[in-house]
């Protein structure tokens, strides 16, 4: 991989010098590029058939000179402020560089290659530095300022939520600051950028780099046929015929761990993934994220703020690190003593079977699928075949949705793609009338970063006048050539978690981009995907999905029954590598301005984990420092505990449901109306109030999680 370099002070001054000097000039991008005017097809859905890699570069530095000279007339307008001349007129700005950079965040995260990654390295510090003169620039933060001040002279709620949430994010950026100040940010912001856009181009090769690589079938024992035959078949594709390719998924722990009988085997596979990204290689993230946490730290005590969670939390719903501490805090007595109860019981397992070794963490899986089948008679191989992906997606995640709130889907061949593997649907509303367009990438690929997410390619506004354009993406096992693709459930629950945050896009009402759809604080986008987790076990939606996929028969009753019992199943140990995952953080983005550069980032992390009393051995975090990628790469910093604190708001809400008669169409129109329809347009903890009828509890959480009694 090619090494980054760091752009300097002098440099990053030459970019925004250039941009702001070439800013009267006509554009030089070529009508022939695809995102120099908004797409023609379907809801301006972009043409994959014209995009190539080299439109992008171009598409995007001429976005920030476009965006740049829009934001300087606004600056400069002799006009006083005014909301339409200002707020309006930023909303309205930087319509090419979103275009392209929309469309450049989901190839860069899911179809990757080296020509893109490169473009990704070069545009990063100027995003940046675009972003910088936006923020920091003085005399058109003096307009929002003044319009912030009277915003309680403004007629509509919206229009008085945008100009809070524009002073909010401007002062958050540094506004406030000295010029002198001004400058040592941007250049933070800028080495920041640059490392990230490293950090997550190092994931993805060592990640790729530290599959497990296998030479005798024998150590597979325990892998389907299915599954002998894809790994066989990603080996031949890597250059090792004969042999047998066991590719990493982004967690620590991995899914075949369940089923390998070989302990050797478990363990190379465990220590492949644990230290994928720590082999003193070039894949080696540990001096890039320490790197990143000081210059978070420093950027932190330059805006005033004790370290970057102080400042970071200031526009979620916690507010406060202490908060965030506090609710994890309370949750870590339950769930550790959960944890050893578990782990208890597995080793109970081993002793029985004259093992004759501890508990380590790549025995987890294998035993505790022994523990559940001995207590529960559930085999998963029992569950897959009832779980083919289309059957799943058509008759699961897309009926819930009818049942819920109307919607109806209609399969589109005739608009391109990125990848063949990519399916896209029209959305209809409970009126017919056309809502939303809907791509679905779910199968594993090299290039592709790991876990599961959602984005838009294009956003909703009713001042653009733009429906949603929403993505979903996985990374689900590739069935072998012939065979169906089914599921394990909790890949099925994946499934219906992205499309909640894909209905929360479709469902987007507003007329400002900037308060549209998923653009909500971070703990509180995760609540309407895991609330649509329910319905993938609800009685109504089950039934109609979990059909044999061969014989289309439903799922015997007292299978699903084992499902439902089997639900609370290991909940300590899924728990805690989420609890320890939120403390390492926290820990990272706790760090003081004058502390010392971490050099031994795994004693760092030991020391973390210890100090909140989460380190049992066999429970590591779900996320190692060194491939914490939502914290150090995708946005999340500070923020994993997002996660479990909206798992908190929707197992409060689902009770509501649950006290309201459960799966109607009343009940979802509600939801839509209250919380899924509304965007930033309200204080968040109002909203959740508003629906729920008070602040939300932690104690449906801990009931659900089976780590309390009701």
């Amino acid at each position: 991989m090619k090494k980054l370099s760091i752009l300097s002070l002098a440099m990053f001054t030459a970019v925004v010098t250039k941009a702001q000097n070439n800013m009267d000039k006509p554009t030089d991008l070529p009508v022939t590029n695809p995102f120099f005017a908004p797409s023609k097809l379907h809801l301006q859905a972009p043409d994959f058939t014209k995009i190539k890699n080299s439109d992008f570069k171009p598409a995007i530095e001429e976005g920030i000179r476009q965006q740049m000279a829009e934001v300087q007339k606004i600056a400069n307008n002799k006009a006083g402020p005014t909301f339409e001349n200002t707020l309006v007129a930023l909303e309205k700005s930087g319509q090419l560089l979103g275009r392209a950079n929309r469309v450049f965040n989901l190839l860069t995260g899911a179809n990757t290659n080296a020509e893109l990654q490169k473009v990704e390295a070069e545009t990063a510090p100027e995003l940046a530095a675009n972003s910088d003169a936006i923020y920091l620039d003085t005399k058109l933060f003096k307009r929002v300022e003044a319009i912030y001040k009277k915003r309680n002279q403004i007629k509509d709620a919206e229009s008085r939520r945008l100009a809070m949430i524009y002073y909010q994010n401007f002062t958050l950026a540094g506004a406030l600051l000295s010029e002198t100040d001004k400058a040592t940010l941007k250049k933070y912001n800028q080495e920041e950028a640059s490392l990230r856009t490293k950090f997550n181009n190092q994931l993805l090769a060592g990640t790729k780099a530290a599959g497990l690589l296998v030479n005798d079938k024998a150590e597979l024992a325990g892998l389907t046929s299915a599954e002998l035959d894809f790994a066989a078949q990603a080996a031949e594709a890597a250059g090792h015929a004969g042999k047998w390719l066991i590719a990493l998924q982004n967690t620590t722990q991995q899914p075949y761990l369940q089923q390998l009988t070989n302990r050797s085997t478990r363990q190379k596979l465990f220590e492949a993934s644990y230290t994928r990204n720590e082999k003193g290689d070039a894949n080696d993230t540990r001096a890039t994220i320490a790197r990143i946490a000081q210059i978070r730290a420093l950027k932190a005590k330059l805006l005033g703020y004790q370290n970057y969670s102080a400042w970071k939390l200031q526009n979620q719903m916690a507010k406060t690190p202490a908060t965030v501490n506090k609710f994890l805090d309370d949750m870590a007595p339950a769930t550790i003593a959960k944890e050893k109860e578990e782990a208890a019981d597995i080793q109970a397992v081993i002793d029985q079977q004259n093992g004759g070794f501890k508990l380590q963490p790549w025995d987890w899986d294998f035993y505790a699928e022994q523990v559940r089948k001995a207590r529960f008679d559930l085999d998963e191989s029992q569950i897959k075949p009832y779980l083919e992906i289309d059957n799943v997606l058509r008759n699961g995640v897309f009926y819930a949705a009818n049942l819920l709130y109307g919607l109806t889907f209609k399969e589109r061949k005739d608009i391109p793609v990125y990848h063949p593997e990519v399916r896209v649907f029209d959305v209809y509303d409970k009126d017919g009338s056309l809502l939303a367009l809907f791509y679905c990438d779910y199968f594993k690929r090299d290039n592709k970063r790991g876990g599961a997410w959602m984005s838009n390619m294009v956003g909703q506004s009713k001042l653009m006048g733009t429906k949603p354009v929403i993505y979903n993406v996985g990374n689900f096992a590739h069935p072998a050539p012939g065979q169906p693709a089914l599921l394990t459930f909790d890949e099925v629950t994946t499934m219906f978690h992205e499309f909640g945050h894909a209905l929360h896009g479709m469902f987007a009402n507003q007329k400002y981009p900037l308060l549209s759809g998923t653009s909500t604080a971070r703990d509180f986008v995760e609540f309407p995907s895991q609330f649509n987790e329910h319905w993938a076990l609800d009685p109504k939606v089950f039934k109609h999905y979990a059909l044999h996929y061969k014989t289309k028969e439903p799922m015997p009753q007292a299978l699903v029954d084992k499902i439902k019992k089997a639900g609370t199943f290991n909940q300590g140990y899924s728990t805690g590598e989420l609890l320890a995952a939120d403390y390492l953080d926290l820990a990272w983005h706790s760090l003081a301005a004058d502390a010392p550069l971490i050099t031994d980032v795994d004693k760092f992390e030991a020391d973390a984990l210890h100090n909140k009393g989460v380190d049992l051995p066999q429970v590591p975090p779900r996320y190692r420092s060194s491939y914490f990628q939502h914290i150090w790469g995708s946005g999340y910093a500070s923020g994993y505990y997002a996660y479990m604190w909206t798992s908190m708001l929707e197992n409060d809400a689902y009770f509501w449901f649950v006290e309201h008669g459960g799966l109607t169409r009343v009940n979802g129109q509600r939801f839509r109306d209250m919380i899924l329809s509304r965007g930033n347009t309200e204080d968040l903890g109002k909203l959740f109030r508003d629906f729920r009828g008070h602040d939300p509890s932690v104690v449906p959480m801990m009931v659900h999680r089976g780590l309390i009694k009701k």
